[in-house]
């Protein structure tokens, strides 16, 4: 089960209503049952809305192109494994990640990773079950290495958790990453033994 800290809503500004549902969201959050499970074609809605969100930021998938029902179940299935993350308590799919091959042949023990959760609920250490899980099923699935290529430098929150996970940063590729804006950020690859 996952216990999120989350912020004590006090004061006139969040009085009424509106100040009722944060804190009715904000208790949702806290006391969130996360758990984990393989990917089915009856998840693919959500998994498909959660990946494309994140796309359609344009600040840290390599992707241009949204997935609709049928593109997404086949680039989902056609993983090593594709996780997804839901509440135990409401059955709500909260995050997704995707496992596969970083390489091929002598280098085939390495693999990558790609994460994602519900925009509304970033920021709440779903993203740390997904990578955690992910660690998990790359070892049970026979990877020696989970590399990750291109994390932007501006993902200060994905930095943060591959650093509290024990990740090696290793070195940073200058203008590595085009930016929804059409700019241009820092990659900084990361690797972790399994």
């Amino acid at each position: 089960m996952a216990f999120c800290m989350v912020p004590h809503y006090a004061g006139s500004e969040h009085e009424g209503q509106q100040g009722d549902k944060m804190k009715q969201k904000s208790w949702r959050i806290s006391e969130m049952n996360i758990q984990m499970k393989a990917y089915d074609r009856k998840d693919i809605d959500a998994v498909k809305d959660i990946w494309n969100t994140v796309v359609e930021d344009g600040v840290a998938f390599p992707q241009k192109e949204l997935l609709d029902a049928d593109t997404g179940h086949l680039f989902f299935s056609q993983q090593s494994f594709t996780g997804v993350a839901f509440d135990g308590d409401t059955g709500e799919i909260v995050g997704m990640y995707i496992l596969h091959p970083n390489n091929v042949g002598r280098c085939g023990h390495i693999c990558n990773a790609s994460y994602a959760v519900k925009k509304d609920l970033r920021g709440h250490h779903i993203g740390e079950h997904l990578v955690r899980h992910c660690m998990k099923k790359a070892k049970e699935l026979g990877y020696g290495i989970l590399q990750f290529n291109a994390v932007v430098r501006t993902n200060l929150p994905a930095l943060a958790l591959y650093q509290k996970l024990g990740f090696t940063q290793l070195g940073v590729i200058p203008k590595g990453f085009q930016l929804k804006s059409g700019e241009y950020e820092d990659i900084i690859p990361h690797y972790i033994e399994l």
